[in-house]
């Protein structure tokens, strides 16, 4: 029999929230930047691409998330919502800054406004829940100890 222990945990509460929000940000910018880029890529190339990234980056997260309980993915959400949170910030302020550099809006421009600021928040929520929800390891001496009550 196997220790309850080295079973994955299941995901409860915020962190299903979490993974469903940033389930329809993949679909949503994964949607956008599909249609831009086949209907006027040479409009807006800059702008585009960067929805084709942040859709990249939502699809990656939600995976991470998902398998957050391996510390393969839970690093991977690290590098990929912290990835998030640097986009946002970035395209958030360059599009204030410089919107000649946007003639068409991205999914992070503005923070995110056209997203009611999900883009914005999201970030901040998933690194929280990284930090309180560390994936769950067993020692060797815990693994001897299963497979002894095991035999």
């Amino acid at each position: 029999m196997s220790s309850t222990q080295s079973r994955p945990r299941r995901m409860t509460g915020i962190g299903r929230v979490l993974v469903i929000v940033y389930a329809i940000l993949a679909l949503g910018a994964t949607g956008r930047s599909f249609v831009q880029i086949v209907e006027r890529f040479d409009h807006a190339p800059l702008a585009f691409t960067l929805s084709a990234v942040s859709a990249v980056v939502y699809i990656i997260a939600t995976l991470a998330l998902v398998f957050a309980g391996s510390r393969a993915w839970y690093r991977i959400a690290w590098i990929t919502i912290s990835f998030e949170l640097v986009g946002v910030l970035t395209i958030g302020t360059l599009s204030l800054i410089r919107p000649e550099l946007f003639p068409e809006a991205t999914v992070w421009s503005f923070f995110g406004i056209g997203y009611v600021f999900i883009p914005l928040v999201l970030p901040f929520l998933g690194l929280w829940w990284l930090v309180t929800h560390p994936p769950t390891s067993t020692t060797s001496s815990e693994d001897a100890a299963a497979r002894t009550v095991a035999q």
